[in-house]
C-alpha cells in the first residue's frame, strides 16, 4: 500500500485518529467493493472505525443492488466499521446522511437535503448515496454495521450521459474543483461527532426528520413489491416513513421513493 494516493493524502487523514472514526485507513486502487472488504476485515476482527477506501470499484453497489457510478480519482467511495449498541443501530443511517449534508452545505452553500431514507440532493439531483448493512450473530445479537458512502466530489455529469440528468457533484454546485483529501476528512470528523452522540446516549431522530425533503411531499414508494402511495408525514424514532392515504398511515420501513403531484394538481 502507497503512503500517498494520486489525489487523496493519507498523511492528512492521520488527524481523524483522536476520534472513532477514522483510526484506521485502508486504501486500494480496486477493489471489488468497500462493502464487502469492510465486512471481511470486521469478520477477522477489526476495531470499529476503520474505513475502507477504493479509488475504482469493479461491484460496488448501491441499495437495492444497483451499481454505484464513481470516477477514480475524482469521486469518494468509501466504508465504514462501526460496532454500535443493537439499539444504536437505527441512527446509524442518520449519523451518515446528516455528515454528508453537513458537508455539503458547508462547500455550496446551497440547500442540500435528505431523501428519506439515504440519499443526499442539491438542486434535486443526487450527490451522494448511502448504503448501511448489519450483521448479527447466531443468538440475534448485532456484531456490527458498514455505512458505505459514495459522494460526487469532482464529477462533471455532463460528461457521463447515464446520469446527467440525476446526478451531481460538490464541484458541480460549488463551481470549483475541491480537494477529495479535504472533503472525506470533513465526512468523517462529522460522522465521528454524530457517532459519539449516539454512544453517550444521544438521540438523533427529530434532528433528522428535520432534515428530510420527503416529509410533506406526496410521494409513491415501492416497497415490498407493492407500491405506498399517500402524503409522508413524518418519520418514528426508528426512521421509519409514515404515509398518509384516505385518513389510514402506513409505515414503510425502506422502499424506492419517487415524488408526485398533490392530489388535484395537474
Amino acid at each position: 500500500m502507497s503512503d500517498e494516493i494520486p489525489g487523496l493524502d493519507l498523511s492528512r487523514l492521520a488527524a481523524l485518529r483522536s476520534g472513532v472514526v477514522g483510526v484506521r485507513i485502508s486504501y486500494e486502487q480496486e477493489l471489488g467493493s468497500t462493502m464487502d472488504e469492510a465486512h471481511r476485515l470486521a469478520e477477522e476482527g477489526a476495531t470499529e472505525g476503520l474505513v475502507v477506501i477504493a479509488e475504482q470499484q469493479t461491484k460496488g453497489r448501491g441499495r437495492f443492488e444497483r451499481t454505484w457510478i464513481s470516477t477514480p480519482g475524482l469521486d469518494l467511495t468509501f466504508s465504514v466499521l462501526l460496532r454500535p449498541a443493537a439499539d444504536q443501530l437505527r441512527m446509524v443511517n442518520m449519523a451518515a446522511t446528516m455528515a454528508v449534508q453537513d458537508t455539503a452545505l458547508a462547500l455550496t452553500n446551497k440547500g442540500a437535503v435528505i431523501k428519506w431514507p439515504n440519499d443526499v440532493l442539491v438542486s434535486g439531483r443526487k450527490l451522494s448515496g448511502i448504503l448501511v448493512e448489519s450483521v448479527t450473530s447466531p443468538s440475534g445479537g448485532l456484531q456490527y454495521a458498514v455505512i458505505g458512502v459514495g459522494l460526487n466530489v469532482n464529477l462533471r455529469p455532463d460528461e457521463r450521459p447515464e446520469i446527467r440528468d440525476i446526478a451531481t457533484s460538490l464541484a458541480q454546485e460549488s463551481g470549483a474543483d475541491l480537494d477529495r483529501t479535504a472533503v472525506l476528512i470533513d465526512v468523517l470528523a462529522r460522522l465521528d461527532e454524530y457517532y459519539a452522540a449516539i454512544r453517550v446516549g444521544q438521540d438523533l431522530s427529530e434532528r433528522w426528520a428535520e432534515r428530510l425533503d420527503t416529509i410533506g411531499r406526496y410521494v409513491d414508494v415501492n416497497w415490498g413489491g407493492r407500491t405506498v402511495s399517500g402524503r409522508a408525514t413524518g418519520v418514528d424514532r426508528d426512521g421509519n416513513l409514515l404515509i398518509e392515504s384516505e385518513g389510514q398511515i402506513t409505515t414503510v420501513v425502506a422502499g424506492e421513493v419517487t415524488l408526485r403531484r398533490a392530489p388535484g394538481n395537474r
